[in-house]
């Protein structure tokens, strides 16, 4: 069983208290399962609106409005208690018989009121297992839109469980939902579920027959002329996937869209970051007059509060980030990216399932590397987590950030977003590659594959789901990056102080070149001069191993960053403008800048990366090779891309 999360991304409270009900969820992808724990719990748990998103089961105690003593179960979404990949393998091992909480009490299954067919087979599989069963049937408003409403009542009857129409968006079937919970616990004596899977073709058949039976028995057309076939897709979704599913409209539609998203990055996020900058500049200047002349104020000052101000600042553009990937999520746009990405994709050896795990790496490698269960076949799943790294996390984005505000006019933010976008392109451009390599001489084709997914219809984004997910997201990224950025400041900064100390006066470059750091640190001298950087930077670079945006933070530290009352992003900047090497050449310069966005996008520096995916592949070779080959292939580019840059005459 892998591991678990609890609402907020706390570490979970093993078990569960005595007289607690355990109930569990099921369902089938994009039913809504995810969003009812959301709102049962209170949980900023979020997932994707695409299949697969939930790669790890969470537990969470139900709202205390609710009237039940509950803890409550969200596991990965399956289609059938019969498990055709990892994730689903997660579901019903949680389902009969949880490692750590035991079995569920009860097993509220979420199924989709415009797709009732397909999704009652899951749930005559459950009650045929000896579940105490309570089904939470969603999307009615879309039942209702192409013409039909349901009688819940005779579905009831007809499944001998009970059955409470929900919407689990706005709350509205909530308390219904809690009552009848507590009432199938009171009144239906437990029993010891057993697994029920038919197999046999003949089965199967039979229980979607039954479904579609049920199906017929329980919809109510309203009026006598409805919309048109209950499971064609609505109007307004056939007429947007004419144009965004289009294999050439579609693909330049979402280009642009994603180059909007990057260029806002920039300009959007610049009045917040700007306050960010002031508001960490001013308490640097604070600690320094209230402990004035020594250690300890430098020590707060310039390695604590200016290292987590130099990572802080970049916030703004990851919320607009966040944000941004967030309404095309819960529009059910995103997923349209799988079906336009499945084409591309199967050329270098993978298909569009690929795309779900590749695109939550844009946010971390980590879920992402997890993400990849989804995907059954394993040639194909083991491909994907070798290029996921060379996806763009969000970790980077405070260097590219820094680099490109080096090289771009601070009156020209929309090139920055130009920039930005080409980064991530460069990126898709670079796993492409890498996955094509692996294809034809690692992991060749020795399974079939197939790729069906089924498309949500275009919703309304709900803004308060969205902001909830975001600020979410932004916290835990926060709360991830603080502790590694405390404890590699505090390092670089007692390599970069002592043993000189204030003994130099003010004289920071000697007080530099006397540090223990200027002493380990001449050792990279040889191995950053075809780089055209010096040692500093060599040392920036292994700080980054514990987490890439900890790289802003040491390089300010090495260059001796202090802003007393001013912007840090600033001085940071004029301090790289101002930063030479040993011969007098400038350190950095549009050369040295690119060689150095070259290298962040290839180089795997993430520590946890490494673990992750050496057990999500179960291969120590693959993890190891991810490490040493993006790392060795990062240096060469970077130097490859300094040398070519100053080639073609700029500096």
């Amino acid at each position: 069983m892998t591991d678990c999360h609890e609402p907020g991304g706390r570490a979970p409270a093993l078990g569960r208290p005595a007289g607690n009900l355990l109930i569990a969820l099921a369902g089938p992808p994009n039913s809504g399962k995810t969003t009812l724990y959301n709102a049962l719990t209170g949980s900023r748990f979020r997932t994707v609106n695409y299949p697969g998103a939930t790669v790890e089961y969470s537990v969470g105690d139900a709202l205390p409005q609710l009237g039940m003593a509950a803890r409550v179960l969200d596991s990965p979404g399956l289609t059938s208690l019969n498990a055709h990949s990892p994730d689903e393998a997660v579901t019903v091992k949680a389902l009969f018989h949880h490692p750590r909480l035991g079995t569920p009490d009860i097993v509220v299954v979420v199924a989709d009121a415009s797709q009732l067919s397909r999704h009652l087979y899951l749930v005559q599989q459950v009650l045929a297992s000896g579940f105490r069963v309570v089904l939470a049937v969603t999307m009615v408003d879309l039942l209702r839109e192409k013409g039909f409403d349901l009688d819940a009542t005779r579905l009831a009857s007809e499944l001998a469980c009970p059955v409470v129409p929900i919407d689990p968006r706005s709350g509205t079937g909530l308390s219904d939902l809690a009552a009848r919970i507590v009432a199938v616990a009171e009144i239906t004596p437990p029993a010891v579920p057993h697994l029920d899977t038919p197999t046999a073709p003949g089965e199967v058949r039979t229980l979607y027959d039954r479904a579609e039976a049920i199906e017929h028995a329980v919809l109510v057309p309203l009026g006598v002329a409805t919309r048109g076939p209950l499971h064609a897709p609505d109007h307004r979704t056939l007429r947007l996937d004419t144009w965004l599913l289009h294999p050439l409209w579609g693909l330049l539609v979402f280009v642009l869209t994603m180059a909007g998203i990057f260029t806002a990055i920039f300009w959007a996020a610049a009045p917040a970051m700007d306050a960010i900058d002031s508001l960490f500049g001013m308490a640097v200047g604070a600690v320094h007059a209230l402990l004035p002349g020594s250690w300890l104020g430098d020590f707060l000052a310039d390695g604590i509060v200016a290292g987590i101000g130099s990572v802080a600042v970049f916030l703004p553009q990851i919320v607009i980030l966040f944000l941004a990937m967030g309404f095309m999520e819960d529009s059910g746009y995103l997923a349209r990216g799988a079906m336009l990405m499945d084409r591309p994709l199967a050329r270098i050896g993978l298909n569009g399932r690929s795309f779900v795990p590749m695109l939550s790496g844009f946010a971390c490698a980590i879920p992402a590397i997890m993400a990849s269960r989804t995907i059954p076949n394993r040639r194909e799943r083991l491909l994907t987590i070798l290029v996921l790294p060379l996806m763009n996390c969000s970790a980077r984005l405070p260097v590219f950030g820094l680099l490109l505000a080096f090289i771009t006019p601070h009156d020209k933010p929309w090139l920055g977003g130009i920039g930005l976008t080409l980064i991530y392109l460069g990126s898709l451009v670079i796993g492409a590659a890498a996955a094509t390599v692996a294809s034809r001489f690692i992991y060749r084709q020795t399974e079939p594959s197939s790729f069906m997914l089924e498309l949500p219809a275009y919703r309304r984004p709900q803004l308060r789901v969205v902001l909830r997910a975001t600020f979410s997201r932004a916290f835990n990224y926060l709360e991830k990056a603080t502790v590694p950025i405390v404890c590699v400041a505090t390092a670089l900064w007692a390599l970069t102080y002592f043993p000189m100390g204030k003994t130099v006066g003010e004289d920071e470059a000697a007080r530099m070149a006397g540090s223990y750091a200027a002493m380990l640190g001449h050792w990279l001298d040889p191995v950053m001069q075809p780089l055209g950087l010096d040692w500093r930077i060599g040392i920036a670079l292994i700080a980054a191993f514990a987490a890439r945006e900890v790289f802003v933070s040491a390089l300010a530290l090495v260059l001796r960053v202090s802003a007393d009352g001013d912007a840090l992003q600033g001085a940071l900047l004029q301090a790289m403008q101002g930063a030479a090497r040993a011969d007098g050449t400038p350190l950095f310069t549009v050369s040295t800048a690119l060689g150095l966005v070259v290298y962040f996008i290839v180089a795997m520096q993430c520590v946890t990366t490494f673990v992750v995916a050496r057990k999500e592949s179960g291969s120590t070779a693959l993890a190891v090779g991810q490490l040493v080959a993006f790392n060795i292939v990062a240096y060469a580019l970077a130097a490859i891309t300094v040398h070519t840059v100053r080639a073609l005459g700029i500096a």
